[in-house]
């Protein structure tokens, strides 16, 4: 049966930046859970990253640019965390390939897990199009990366 890499915090692992989660309720995560096919990954945490943390941002760019060197994830206390957030990529990457993962539920908006935005990069809460570092990496290794509010297209995508 086809596993699903989904981001920790969405299955209630109080993993993010803050120590919280975000936790996502769905029929569809449920069952998938029950049959056994969610692989619960956080890249950050995987990477090293202490929870909480301090909140980070991709500064100059998108995921695919940090991964290209020309742009940075940075913490808003200006640490550059450049290296554990590719890292984190991948670690998840090579999770996805151990399980022939193929699809991937992550958090919307993340600096790793953002599949359609991310924040602007300026700490100002807002929101601009990209996709955050394990996204891209993920998605460069054809593997299929939708947020939590796209999981009936990745329901779709798994027929």
């Amino acid at each position: 049966m086809q596993k699903i890499l989904v981001s920790a915090c969405l299955l209630g692992n109080k993993v993010r930046y803050n120590g919280a989660d975000l936790f996502f309720e769905s029929p569809i995560l449920k069952t998938w859970i029950d049959q056994g096919r969610v692989v619960s990954f956080c890249p950050e945490v995987s990477a090293g990253l202490p929870v909480p943390r301090s909140a980070a941002e991709i500064c100059g760019g998108n995921g695919g640019l940090v991964l290209s060197g020309k742009a940075k994830v940075i913490e808003k206390n200006g640490t550059d965390v450049s290296k554990e957030f590719i890292n984190g990529a991948q670690l998840a990457l090579k999770v996805c390939k151990q399980q022939n993962i193929t699809v991937a539920i992550l958090a919307e908006s993340s600096p790793s897990c953002g599949s359609n935005t991310i924040y602007n990069g300026k700490f100002s809460n807002i929101k601009i199009a990209g996709s955050g570092v394990t996204s891209s990496l993920l998605k460069r290794h054809g593997i299929k990366v939708y947020s939590q509010y796209e999981i009936c297209k990745a329901a779709e995508s798994l027929k």
